[in-house]
C-alpha cells in the first residue's frame, strides 16, 4: 500500500467547526435541533446553520434542493491569511482544491476531498463568528 504524505506543513488546521448533514425538511430539522438546545445563525430558503454551547460548534443542514455543497465536514480558521496559504499549500502538494469562495456572510473557504474521498471545507471565520441573519442580523438579498 502507498501512503501519499504532504509536502511540508506550514499551517495547521485549528478546530472542527461544523459538519453539514443532508435533510429532506428544513423547517423539521430546525425544529429538532433547536429543541436539544442548538440556535439558529442562518437561515435561508434551502439550508440553515445552527451553533451549539460556548465553543459555537457548528451543524449545517442542507435541504433537498441545496446545491452549492454536499455533506461535509469544515475546520474553522480565525484568519484568512492562513486559508489562502493552506489551499497555495495543497495544490502544490498536488491536492485537488477546488477555488476560494467569498461568502455574503463575510466567511471564506474553500472545499477538497480527503485521502478516503470524504469531503471537507477550509474555513475562514471572522474571529467573532460567524455572523447572523436572525434577529438584526446580516439581511439575506432579495
Amino acid at each position: 500500500m502507498t501512503v501519499k504524505v504532504l509536502g511540508q506543513q506550514m499551517v495547521s488546521v485549528q478546530r472542527l467547526g461544523h459538519i453539514a448533514i443532508r435533510v429532506q425538511d428544513i423547517d423539521r430539522a430546525i425544529a429538532f435541533y433547536l429543541s436539544i438546545g442548538m440556535r439558529v445563525v442562518w437561515r435561508d430558503r434551502d439550508w440553515s446553520y445552527l451553533e451549539a454551547g460556548p465553543g459555537r460548534d457548528g451543524l449545517a443542514l442542507l435541504g433537498p434542493g441545496y446545491k452549492a455543497a454536499g455533506p461535509h465536514f469544515a475546520f474553522h480558521f480565525s484568519n484568512k491569511d492562513e486559508v489562502n496559504a493552506l489551499h497555495t499549500q495543497l495544490q502544490l502538494d498536488g491536492v485537488e482544491v477546488g477555488d476560494i469562495h467569498e461568502h455574503r456572510d463575510g466567511t471564506a473557504s474553500f472545499y477538497l476531498k480527503d485521502s478516503e474521498g470524504n469531503w471537507l471545507e477550509m474555513l475562514y471565520a471572522p474571529p467573532g463568528g460567524i455572523p447572523s441573519n436572525q434577529e438584526g442580523g446580516v439581511t439575506l438579498p432579495a
